[in-house]
């Protein structure tokens, strides 16, 4: 059993850390459901070869040419390294996107806080999703809200966060097509490589919209939220420039380079991970699917959403699971327009996997065992 300080869960938006939470030493004890990363990548050499270079790397400043480190991510992503812009993790770059580029924004709900959090309120404007349509958002509904508020950027997150949504990349650039009169579309595609053995993504049509920012987090399809890796892709010079501006000389540390630097030749046992992640999430899914008292969504990410219909709270759920069974996952009470009963997950791999699995039709009941976790 784990002593749970539960101010940790009033403090931010976001889930705490689990070694907030458990500390460093327990936190090896459990099974991490909650944060969103790629359990296979990066592979045991990755890590070795990080390690090996760990004592030269911390004695040496990174570099203050940002295109050295986009030259290694462009050759994975077969785009123009010079509309690549990286940050230090992708919440760098929706704060500066929001502060410098967004003249307003719409913002679907229940959301990534950082897209409602990082711009002033009256510049903000939610559109909540429906808990009877399961929180999906219907593109061609949203088009006509933004026009009705007289907005000039949006977002959309692909696959969404946190409910799994996809869209398929022509139901995407149909939208682009009716909001190129927009200044900005910012579409967060941090969850896409997870989506299908041939990703959505946009980056293949990026150039064709100018007033289109990708971003992607890292910490998602690498595995590396330590890290703290993102990037942006747009092919609008200038809103490259004003955001490359914006960034710190040194915002990536010398191992997070170092490790940007080993993506060209890794990149085979990158897709044989996220191929394996597809196939967890598959399992996955469908094993939630038979549990009774959930209501699981369709996901085209590396986490599903479910929804509890037992009457026990996803708090509740959250609590059970950690103090009882050492597992993590993720409580969606916070986030702005989300009920009280979703719950996401993220894959750990299949052996942990079934373990969840095992253990949640016992956690759904509706006994009373609060005082374990307080």
């Amino acid at each position: 059993m784990f002593h749970i300080d539960e101010r940790l869960f009033e403090d931010t938006t976001h889930s705490p850390s689990l070694i907030d939470l458990v500390g460093y030493e327990h936190a090896q004890q459990v099974v991490d459901f909650c944060f969103i990363a790629n359990p296979y990548y990066p592979t045991p050499a990755m890590i070795d070869e990080l390690a090996r270079h760990l004592p030269r790397l911390i004695k040496h400043y990174p570099s203050s040419n940002p295109q050295v480190s986009a030259r290694h991510l462009a050759a994975v992503l077969h785009v123009d390294p010079a509309h690549l812009i990286i940050g230090n993790g992708a919440t760098e770059l929706i704060t500066e996107l929001c502060h410098r580029l967004a003249p307003n924004l719409g913002v679907p709900i229940p959301t990534f806080g950082e897209y409602i959090e990082k711009i002033d309120a009256d510049r903000l404007r939610l559109y909540p999703l429906q808990a009877a349509a399961n929180y999906q958002l219907d593109l061609a509904a949203y088009l006509a809200w933004l026009r009705t508020e007289s907005l000039r950027a949006a977002l959309v997150i692909n696959p969404h966060n946190p409910t799994g949504q996809l869209f398929t990349r022509a139901e995407m650039e149909t939208f682009l097509t009716a909001t190129s009169d927009l200044d900005l579309v910012i579409v967060d595609e941090s969850f896409i490589d997870f989506a299908a053995a041939d990703v959505p993504s946009l980056l293949p049509a990026a150039d064709r919209y100018p007033n289109l920012v990708i971003v992607r987090s890292m910490s998602k399809h690498c595995g590396v939220p330590g890290l703290r890796l993102g990037y942006c892709y747009s092919a609008n010079e200038q809103m490259v420039a004003t955001l490359r501006h914006s960034l710190p000389t040194w915002n990536l540390n010398t191992l997070a380079e170092f490790f940007l630097s080993l993506l060209p030749a890794t990149d085979a046992d990158y897709h044989a991970s996220r191929l394996q992640v597809i196939e967890d999430m598959r399992l996955l899914t469908a094993g939630l699917a038979q549990i009774d008292g959930v209501t699981v969504y369709p996901t085209g990410a590396n986490f599903v959403c479910f929804r509890i219909d037992t009457g026990v709270t996803a708090r509740e759920l959250q609590r059970r699971l950690l103090a009882e069974h050492g597992m993590y996952v993720r409580d969606c009470s916070n986030k702005v327009g989300m009920d009280r009963f979703h719950i996401r997950v993220a894959t750990q791999g299949r052996e942990k996997d079934r373990q969840l699995i095992d253990v949640l039709p016992g956690a759904l009941s509706e006994r009373d065992n609060k005082e374990t976790w307080r």
